[in-house]
């Protein structure tokens, strides 16, 4: 069964690798130019228009790369294969697990025409003329945060001093830490940063560490079925810059503008499936359990009880995404030098996919 130990290693190898992969994002596209927003297609047509008889015209086929091991924040893509939302639009897709390289650079250049990220990556892309645009807030509030046992008496940043966190060594990560515990009147030389690699949550508490960042989505619920009580700092609680989209679903402004009728065909299918998940969490956990059954049953289910309600939360409808977001987390970010560049928010982000 997959718990937070594989999630834990994919996401450090993103991590590791984001610098990397920026850098070879940006020698490919320097190869490949950048496309016209005027630019046309032949294939520019409706995927999902039939025949006169209402029989669905051939089906159109769509990548979508996952960032993660699959897991509940994904659901609302599996319910719309599971339900027949994408062959309803016309879609046959497939569902991926990206590399180690992640999902930014092959939907970028147009290795899948859709991708899962995050907020931040995003941002980096787009200062480095990567052509990414986010289509849609999968979760409408940063779900993760810092999660301790409670015996370590870890409430607020300001009790970050003294202790040892574990993590995997980003120059993000750092500068997160370093922001709340300013915040809190804390120094952040009095913390002890420990990377500890592959190691999962659970282990590393007992061992090495005092805390460390979670999803609580995910590790928090895995947490309350080992009966393991943790205290949680949300992100989003201690910083509106740091209430960032993660995660978000992402296109090509090729496939913009060359195939809109796609990117909408594709959004209405995936809006749907995000609806039921929300509706519905059992059936739609089940419909994931399904399609990946080496997934823990149990965790799954809990995950998508308590993810339905995070899905959408305040927002007028499933996806919708706020420029003001975009704009204090990327100050945000400058300020704390993870961002060198000029930085256009309405150039990285679009509302326009999304049903009415």
């Amino acid at each position: 069964k997959f718990t937070s130990e594989e999630w834990s290693r994919m996401y450090r190898r993103i991590m590791s690798g984001m610098l990397a992969a920026a850098l070879l994002f940006a020698l490919v596209l320097a190869g490949c130019g950048e496309s016209g927003r005027d630019g046309g297609s032949a294939e520019n047509q409706n995927p999902s228009s039939g025949n006169a008889d209402g029989e669905s015209a051939k089906k159109t086929k769509v990548t979508v790369l996952l960032e993660w091991t699959p897991n509940t924040n994904h659901t609302g893509l599996y319910v719309a294969q599971a339900k027949g939302y994408y062959a309803e639009q016309g879609l046959e897709v497939e569902l991926v697990q990206a590399g180690e390289a992640g999902t930014v650079q092959p939907v970028a250049t147009n290795g899948a025409q859709f991708g899962i990220s995050v907020q931040e990556q995003v941002t980096q892309a787009r200062v480095k003329n990567i052509p990414v645009v986010s289509i849609a807030a999968i979760i409408q509030h940063n779900t993760s945060g810092f999660a301790a046992p409670v015996e370590k008496g870890i409430r607020s940043p300001k009790d970050f001093e003294g202790k040892v966190y574990g993590g995997w060594g980003s120059n993000e990560e750092r500068a997160v830490i370093q922001s709340v515990m300013e915040q809190a009147g804390a120094d952040v030389n009095k913390l002890e940063f420990l990377n500890i690699g592959t190691t999962d949550y659970f282990t590393a508490v007992k061992r090495d560490i005092d805390f460390a960042w979670i999803f609580y989505g995910w590790t928090g619920i895995e947490a309350k079925l080992r009966n393991m009580d943790i205290d949680m700092i949300y992100l989003k609680d201690l910083s509106e810059d740091l209430d960032y989209y993660t995660p978000v679903i992402i296109t090509s402004e090729q496939l913009i503008n060359e195939q809109p009728d796609l990117v909408k065909a594709f959004m209405t299918a995936t809006s749907q499936g995000y609806e039921f998940a929300i509706a519905n969490p059992d059936e739609a956990a089940q419909m994931l359990i399904e399609a990946e059954p080496d997934l823990d049953e149990e965790l799954v289910k809990e995950s998508q009880k308590w993810l339905s309600e995070q899905y959408q939360a305040d927002a007028p409808r499933w996806g919708e995404q706020k420029r003001e977001v975009w704009v204090r987390y990327a100050e945000w970010m400058k300020n704390y030098g993870l961002l060198e560049g000029e930085f256009n928010a309405d150039e990285a982000f679009t509302n326009e996919f999304l049903p009415e």
